[in-house]
Protein backbone atom coordinates (compact mmCIF):
# COMPACT_ATOMS: atom_id res chain seq x y z
CA UNK A 1 0.00 0.00 0.00
CA UNK A 2 2.59 2.00 0.95
CA UNK A 3 4.28 1.54 -2.63
CA UNK A 4 1.60 2.43 -4.21
CA UNK A 5 1.27 5.58 -2.92
CA UNK A 6 4.57 6.92 -3.77
CA UNK A 7 3.98 7.55 -7.35
CA UNK A 8 0.53 9.61 -6.50
CA UNK A 9 3.43 11.59 -4.11
CA UNK A 10 5.76 12.14 -6.14
CA UNK A 11 3.17 13.15 -9.03
CA UNK A 12 1.90 15.41 -6.29
CA UNK A 13 5.34 17.14 -5.67
CA UNK A 14 6.17 17.53 -8.97
CA UNK A 15 2.63 19.11 -9.88
CA UNK A 16 3.34 21.36 -6.46
CA UNK A 17 6.78 22.41 -7.98
CA UNK A 18 5.20 23.13 -11.34
CA UNK A 19 2.92 25.66 -9.67
CA UNK A 20 5.30 27.22 -7.97
CA UNK A 21 7.04 28.03 -11.19
CA UNK A 22 4.27 29.19 -12.83
CA UNK A 23 3.80 31.22 -9.53
CA UNK A 24 7.06 32.54 -9.28
CA UNK A 25 7.30 33.45 -13.55
CA UNK A 26 3.87 35.29 -13.50
CA UNK A 27 5.16 37.35 -10.13
CA UNK A 28 8.42 37.92 -12.19
CA UNK A 29 6.53 38.87 -15.38
CA UNK A 30 4.30 41.27 -13.46
CA UNK A 31 7.35 42.62 -11.89
CA UNK A 32 8.70 43.27 -15.38
CA UNK A 33 5.15 44.84 -16.64
CA UNK A 34 5.26 47.01 -13.66
CA UNK A 35 9.00 48.41 -13.90
CA UNK A 36 8.05 49.15 -17.67
CA UNK A 37 4.68 50.60 -16.63
CA UNK A 38 6.56 52.89 -13.99
CA UNK A 39 9.34 54.00 -16.68
CA UNK A 40 6.65 54.84 -19.48
CA UNK A 41 4.55 56.92 -16.74
CA UNK A 42 7.65 58.70 -15.61
CA UNK A 43 9.08 59.38 -18.87
CA UNK A 44 5.00 60.66 -19.93
CA UNK A 45 5.03 62.84 -16.75
CA UNK A 46 8.29 64.25 -17.53
CA UNK A 47 7.20 64.58 -20.86
CA UNK A 48 4.25 67.19 -19.62
CA UNK A 49 6.70 68.90 -17.03
CA UNK A 50 8.73 69.85 -19.91
CA UNK A 51 5.79 70.16 -22.22
CA UNK A 52 4.05 72.66 -19.82
CA UNK A 53 7.63 74.77 -19.61
CA UNK A 54 9.72 76.81 -22.71
CA UNK A 55 12.59 74.24 -21.92
CA UNK A 56 14.98 75.86 -24.80
CA UNK A 57 14.16 79.26 -22.25
CA UNK A 58 15.63 77.55 -19.17
CA UNK A 59 18.21 75.60 -21.34
CA UNK A 60 19.54 79.04 -23.01
CA UNK A 61 19.14 80.85 -19.26
CA UNK A 62 21.82 77.91 -18.06
CA UNK A 63 24.25 78.08 -20.87
CA UNK A 64 24.15 82.60 -20.27
CA UNK A 65 25.99 80.85 -16.68
CA UNK A 66 27.94 78.56 -18.51
CA UNK A 67 29.48 80.92 -20.59
CA UNK A 68 30.80 82.56 -17.68
CA UNK A 69 31.60 79.55 -15.67
CA UNK A 70 32.88 76.90 -18.43
CA UNK A 71 36.56 78.46 -19.36
CA UNK A 72 37.20 79.01 -15.56
CA UNK A 73 36.21 75.11 -14.73
CA UNK A 74 38.60 73.98 -17.85
CA UNK A 75 40.96 76.01 -16.79
CA UNK A 76 40.80 75.00 -12.81
CA UNK A 77 40.57 71.45 -14.50
CA UNK A 78 44.20 71.83 -16.17
CA UNK A 79 45.91 73.29 -13.22
CA UNK A 80 44.41 70.45 -10.84
CA UNK A 81 46.61 68.07 -12.66
CA UNK A 82 49.98 69.91 -11.65
CA UNK A 83 49.28 69.64 -7.79
CA UNK A 84 51.22 65.96 -7.42
CA UNK A 85 53.89 66.61 -9.98
CA UNK A 86 55.60 68.62 -12.03
CA UNK A 87 53.39 71.70 -13.55
CA UNK A 88 55.51 71.30 -17.14
CA UNK A 89 55.25 67.61 -17.18
CA UNK A 90 51.28 68.00 -16.48
CA UNK A 91 51.41 70.48 -19.24
CA UNK A 92 53.13 68.22 -21.70
CA UNK A 93 50.77 65.08 -20.57
CA UNK A 94 47.71 67.68 -21.96
CA UNK A 95 49.20 68.71 -24.80
CA UNK A 96 48.84 65.81 -26.10
CA UNK A 97 45.44 65.43 -25.61
CA UNK A 98 45.15 67.76 -29.10
CA UNK A 99 45.95 64.67 -30.88
CA UNK A 100 42.13 63.98 -30.14
CA UNK A 101 41.03 67.16 -30.80
CA UNK A 102 40.06 67.00 -34.97
CA UNK A 103 42.14 70.04 -36.18
CA UNK A 104 39.83 71.25 -39.41
CA UNK A 105 38.38 74.33 -37.50
CA UNK A 106 41.35 75.30 -35.96
CA UNK A 107 40.11 73.85 -32.28
CA UNK A 108 43.75 73.13 -31.65
CA UNK A 109 45.23 76.39 -31.03
CA UNK A 110 42.15 77.67 -28.32
CA UNK A 111 42.92 74.46 -26.92
CA UNK A 112 46.68 74.37 -26.43
CA UNK A 113 45.99 78.11 -24.81
CA UNK A 114 43.67 77.16 -22.94
CA UNK A 115 46.50 74.17 -21.37
CA UNK A 116 48.64 76.44 -21.55
CA UNK A 117 47.06 79.06 -19.27
CA UNK A 118 45.47 76.47 -16.83
CA UNK A 119 48.94 74.69 -16.14
CA UNK A 120 50.42 78.05 -15.53
CA UNK A 121 47.45 79.48 -13.23
CA UNK A 122 48.84 79.57 -9.85
CA UNK A 123 47.26 79.56 -6.45
CA UNK A 124 46.21 83.05 -6.41
CA UNK A 125 44.93 82.38 -9.84
CA UNK A 126 42.77 80.08 -9.04
CA UNK A 127 41.11 81.38 -5.99
CA UNK A 128 40.21 84.27 -8.31
CA UNK A 129 38.98 82.16 -11.05
CA UNK A 130 36.58 79.88 -8.48
CA UNK A 131 34.24 82.96 -8.50
CA UNK A 132 33.29 82.63 -12.64
CA UNK A 133 33.39 79.04 -11.52
CA UNK A 134 30.45 79.11 -9.18
CA UNK A 135 27.96 81.02 -11.43
CA UNK A 136 27.25 77.69 -12.90
CA UNK A 137 25.43 76.41 -9.95
CA UNK A 138 23.59 79.41 -10.05
CA UNK A 139 22.83 78.23 -13.46
CA UNK A 140 21.89 75.06 -12.81
CA UNK A 141 19.66 75.99 -10.25
CA UNK A 142 17.61 79.00 -11.94
CA UNK A 143 17.14 76.73 -15.09
CA UNK A 144 15.72 73.84 -12.82
CA UNK A 145 13.30 76.20 -11.09
CA UNK A 146 12.29 77.72 -14.17
CA UNK A 147 10.79 74.10 -15.04
CA UNK A 148 10.07 73.00 -11.34
CA UNK A 149 9.06 76.37 -9.56
CA UNK A 150 9.40 76.56 -5.91
CA UNK A 151 9.81 79.13 -3.28
CA UNK A 152 13.00 79.70 -1.67
CA UNK A 153 15.70 82.39 -0.84
CA UNK A 154 19.41 83.09 -1.50
CA UNK A 155 19.03 81.19 -4.76
CA UNK A 156 22.32 82.28 -6.29
CA UNK A 157 24.36 82.24 -3.41
CA UNK A 158 23.04 79.20 -2.10
CA UNK A 159 23.91 77.54 -5.70
CA UNK A 160 27.29 78.69 -6.12
CA UNK A 161 28.35 77.81 -2.54
CA UNK A 162 26.71 74.01 -3.23
CA UNK A 163 28.93 74.07 -6.57
CA UNK A 164 32.13 74.44 -4.79
CA UNK A 165 32.63 71.00 -3.39
CA UNK A 166 33.15 69.71 -6.92
CA UNK A 167 36.85 71.34 -6.34
CA UNK A 168 37.53 68.20 -4.55
CA UNK A 169 36.66 66.03 -6.98
CA UNK A 170 38.26 68.17 -9.93
CA UNK A 171 41.40 66.81 -9.33
CA UNK A 172 40.81 63.15 -9.45
CA UNK A 173 38.65 62.95 -12.32
CA UNK A 174 41.33 65.22 -14.15
CA UNK A 175 44.57 63.22 -13.69
CA UNK A 176 41.97 60.15 -13.98
CA UNK A 177 40.87 61.56 -17.76
CA UNK A 178 44.56 62.31 -18.34
CA UNK A 179 46.32 58.74 -17.01
CA UNK A 180 43.71 57.34 -19.58
CA UNK A 181 44.77 59.51 -22.33
CA UNK A 182 47.43 57.50 -23.73
CA UNK A 183 44.76 54.61 -24.99
CA UNK A 184 42.74 57.15 -26.80
CA UNK A 185 45.51 58.79 -28.46
CA UNK A 186 47.59 55.95 -29.48
CA UNK A 187 44.09 54.54 -31.29
CA UNK A 188 43.85 58.23 -32.84
CA UNK A 189 47.22 58.00 -34.28
CA UNK A 190 46.01 54.57 -36.32
CA UNK A 191 44.52 54.19 -39.69
CA UNK A 192 41.42 52.04 -40.22
CA UNK A 193 37.44 52.43 -39.26
CA UNK A 194 37.77 49.87 -36.66
CA UNK A 195 40.78 52.02 -35.11
CA UNK A 196 38.08 54.95 -35.40
CA UNK A 197 34.84 53.06 -34.24
CA UNK A 198 37.41 51.95 -31.13
CA UNK A 199 38.11 55.61 -30.55
CA UNK A 200 34.73 56.44 -30.32
CA UNK A 201 34.14 53.77 -27.71
CA UNK A 202 36.91 54.60 -25.57
CA UNK A 203 36.36 57.92 -25.76
CA UNK A 204 32.46 57.73 -24.84
CA UNK A 205 33.38 55.79 -22.12
CA UNK A 206 35.84 58.00 -20.59
CA UNK A 207 34.21 60.79 -21.03
CA UNK A 208 30.67 58.88 -19.51
CA UNK A 209 31.97 57.58 -16.04
CA UNK A 210 33.96 61.44 -15.88
CA UNK A 211 30.88 63.02 -16.37
CA UNK A 212 28.89 60.65 -14.19
CA UNK A 213 29.67 61.76 -9.91
CA UNK A 214 30.13 65.95 -11.12
CA UNK A 215 26.74 65.13 -11.91
CA UNK A 216 25.34 63.23 -9.44
CA UNK A 217 26.57 65.73 -7.07
CA UNK A 218 24.51 68.55 -9.30
CA UNK A 219 21.27 66.58 -9.57
CA UNK A 220 21.84 65.97 -5.43
CA UNK A 221 22.80 69.03 -4.04
CA UNK A 222 22.90 71.97 -6.23
CA UNK A 223 19.69 71.47 -8.20
CA UNK A 224 16.32 71.96 -6.08
CA UNK A 225 14.56 69.00 -4.76
CA UNK A 226 17.25 66.87 -2.70
CA UNK A 227 16.75 64.04 -4.62
CA UNK A 228 17.97 59.95 -2.74
CA UNK A 229 21.34 59.75 -3.79
CA UNK A 230 19.97 56.94 -5.55
CA UNK A 231 18.47 58.54 -7.63
CA UNK A 232 20.27 61.56 -8.41
CA UNK A 233 23.26 58.49 -9.14
CA UNK A 234 20.79 56.41 -11.27
CA UNK A 235 19.56 59.52 -12.88
CA UNK A 236 23.61 60.63 -13.49
CA UNK A 237 24.31 57.70 -15.34
CA UNK A 238 21.51 58.04 -17.70
CA UNK A 239 22.21 61.84 -18.39
CA UNK A 240 25.88 61.77 -18.75
CA UNK A 241 25.40 58.96 -21.36
CA UNK A 242 23.66 61.42 -23.57
CA UNK A 243 25.85 64.05 -22.48
CA UNK A 244 28.88 61.41 -23.48
CA UNK A 245 27.08 61.16 -26.93
CA UNK A 246 26.50 64.62 -27.43
CA UNK A 247 30.16 65.29 -26.94
CA UNK A 248 31.26 62.79 -29.54
CA UNK A 249 29.15 64.46 -32.31
CA UNK A 250 30.38 67.73 -31.43
CA UNK A 251 34.21 66.59 -32.19
CA UNK A 252 32.69 65.13 -35.01
CA UNK A 253 31.11 68.46 -36.34
CA UNK A 254 34.52 69.84 -35.87
CA UNK A 255 36.12 67.64 -38.03
CA UNK A 256 34.04 68.90 -40.90
CA UNK A 257 35.37 71.79 -43.15
CA UNK A 258 33.65 74.59 -42.25
CA UNK A 259 34.52 77.78 -42.39
CA UNK A 260 32.12 79.09 -39.26
CA UNK A 261 33.09 82.73 -40.23
CA UNK A 262 31.25 83.49 -43.39
CA UNK A 263 27.84 83.95 -42.02
CA UNK A 264 29.51 87.01 -39.67
CA UNK A 265 31.42 88.90 -42.32
CA UNK A 266 34.69 86.35 -42.22
CA UNK A 267 34.97 86.78 -38.20
CA UNK A 268 36.03 83.44 -37.44
CA UNK A 269 36.09 84.01 -33.66
CA UNK A 270 32.39 85.20 -33.84
CA UNK A 271 31.54 81.72 -35.70
CA UNK A 272 33.35 79.89 -33.17
CA UNK A 273 32.05 81.91 -30.41
CA UNK A 274 28.37 80.75 -31.71
CA UNK A 275 29.12 77.66 -32.53
CA UNK A 276 29.92 76.34 -29.15
CA UNK A 277 27.39 78.29 -27.37
CA UNK A 278 24.65 76.42 -29.82
CA UNK A 279 26.77 73.50 -28.28
CA UNK A 280 26.60 74.37 -24.60
CA UNK A 281 22.97 75.22 -25.56
CA UNK A 282 22.30 71.56 -26.58
CA UNK A 283 24.04 70.06 -23.80
CA UNK A 284 21.81 71.52 -21.68
CA UNK A 285 18.59 70.80 -23.11
CA UNK A 286 19.78 67.27 -22.09
CA UNK A 287 20.63 67.69 -18.56
CA UNK A 288 17.82 69.61 -17.28
CA UNK A 289 15.44 66.93 -19.19
CA UNK A 290 17.44 64.25 -17.54
CA UNK A 291 16.82 66.38 -14.48
CA UNK A 292 13.26 66.51 -15.06
CA UNK A 293 13.04 62.94 -15.53
CA UNK A 294 15.02 62.15 -12.54
CA UNK A 295 13.17 64.14 -10.05
CA UNK A 296 9.84 62.20 -11.77
CA UNK A 297 11.37 58.94 -10.77
CA UNK A 298 12.31 59.96 -7.51
CA UNK A 299 9.00 61.25 -6.58
CA UNK A 300 7.65 57.70 -7.52
CA UNK A 301 9.82 55.72 -5.48
CA UNK A 302 9.15 58.03 -2.62
CA UNK A 303 5.47 57.14 -2.97
CA UNK A 304 5.75 54.00 -3.36
CA UNK A 305 8.09 53.92 0.06
CA UNK A 306 5.34 56.23 1.61
CA UNK A 307 7.53 58.93 2.42
CA UNK A 308 6.03 61.22 -0.52
CA UNK A 309 8.59 64.95 -1.28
Amino acid sequence: MERGREPSQRHARTCTVREDGQVMAAERAGRSSGIATTAVDTLRSAGRTVGRRDVSVSAAQLTYFAGIAIVPWLLLACWSTTWFGDSSDAEARLLDLQALVPPDMGARGPFATLVSAGANLGLVGAIVTVFPASFYGEGIRRGCLSLLPANERLTGWRARLSMLPLLILLPFLSIAVVRLAPGPIDLASREGLWSRLLLIVVEFTITWLALTPALAWIFRQVAPGHLHWSSALVGALATASFLAGFLQGFLLFLSLPIDLGVPFGGLDVVGGVVAVGFWLFLLHLVVLVGWVVTVEADDRLRAASGNPR
